[in-house]
């Protein structure tokens, strides 16, 4: 089966790309730097897009098995330390997952054997934040909330919309936090661990969703092949843990202390908006469909996920 995927270099997409190249499957990675991609696996090929239009690789829609849409630019930026969120970086945010999700639509709307399944990624921040004391588990069908990144994962989500009336299958990931040494948020939240100073941020009460790389892939994996996969799936562990429940498994798994907080004083000078939305709060979401579905985590609790990268 042919699949393409669009932010194929990005952390979540090198990992789906090298299992699905693993199975045999032809996998066909877009980016806007092809230089970047010289490393892929045996059986991945890329293929350089503008991440606008479909330009230069329309061709590959036309009879492909899957397109699974990850681009968009990095919500935390770069860099070890996260980006302030700036009025121009908000847009490149908001604009690059909005254009890459035109651009796919305009190659299914040219293909003339459509892609049997399109995967268009997303985000739990859907549901806005909770309050530290609501305990509530959000599942796909909790309303969205009114924050930044949840009116970019809105719009992210329909951006590709329209490839349901073609008759294409349509499934949508709404991702947690995904645990990897590769990349992400982890090593970031592991520093402090290092030197011996870890422990909750803020409170330390706010909902951590979280997910494995190892299931991210393999729910994707199962998002693309079973044909009754369609709508939002939050592809987050069932077991979501409070942040100082979090702090206190990764200390464990590391082998050092997770009793010093970092006041939230400290992130919300430094980071703002950012900080607020991604580390301050959170949101309990589950993966009620992927369950109903059949779909079995091989790391549903928070310590075992952790054990096993460390």
């Amino acid at each position: 089966m042919r699949v393409i995927v669009t932010g194929g270099t990005g952390m979540i997409g090198r990992a789906l790309v090298a299992d699905l190249a693993k199975d045999g499957h032809d996998v066909v990675v877009l980016t806007r730097n092809p230089a970047k991609a010289d490393d892929l696996p045996k059986g991945a090929r890329a293929l350089a897009w503008d991440a606008q239009t479909a330009n230069g690789w329309d061709h590959e829609a036309d009879g492909a098995g899957a397109i699974v849409n990850l681009a968009g630019e990095s919500i935390a930026g770069e860099g070890f330390l996260p980006s302030r969120w700036t009025p121009a970086r908000k847009r490149r945010i908001l604009e690059s997952r909005v254009n890459a999700g035109k651009a796919v639509v305009d190659a299914i709307t040219r293909a003339s054997n459509k892609p049997a399944v399109l995967v268009q990624s997303s985000a739990v921040g859907y549901y806005g934040t909770q309050a530290l004391d609501d305990t509530r588990d959000l599942t796909e069908d909790a309303p969205a909330g009114n924050d930044f990144l949840a009116d970019v994962c809105q719009q992210w989500e329909a951006s590709t919309q329209a490839v349901e009336s073609m008759g294409v299958r349509r499934a949508v990931a709404r991702t947690g936090v995904v645990l990897t040494l590769d990349g992400g948020v982890l090593p970031k939240l592991a520093l402090p661990f290092h030197f011996f100073a870890g422990g909750p941020i803020g409170s330390g009460k706010q909902a951590f969703p979280w997910i494995h790389i190892h299931d991210e892939v393999k729910a994707l994996r199962f998002l693309i092949e079973n044909q009754n996969a369609w709508g939002p799936y939050n592809l987050s562990a069932p077991n979501v843990v409070t942040n100082a429940q979090f702090a206190k498994a990764l200390g464990k798994a590391m082998g050092r202390p997770s009793f010093i907080p970092t006041p939230g004083i400290a992130f919300k000078l430094g980071f703002g908006e950012l900080a607020e939305l991604l580390l301050l709060k959170g949101q309990r979401a589950v993966p009620a469909r992927l369950q109903q579905q059949g779909y079995q985590f091989t790391f549903p609790e928070a310590a075992s996920a952790l054990e096993d990268l460390y």
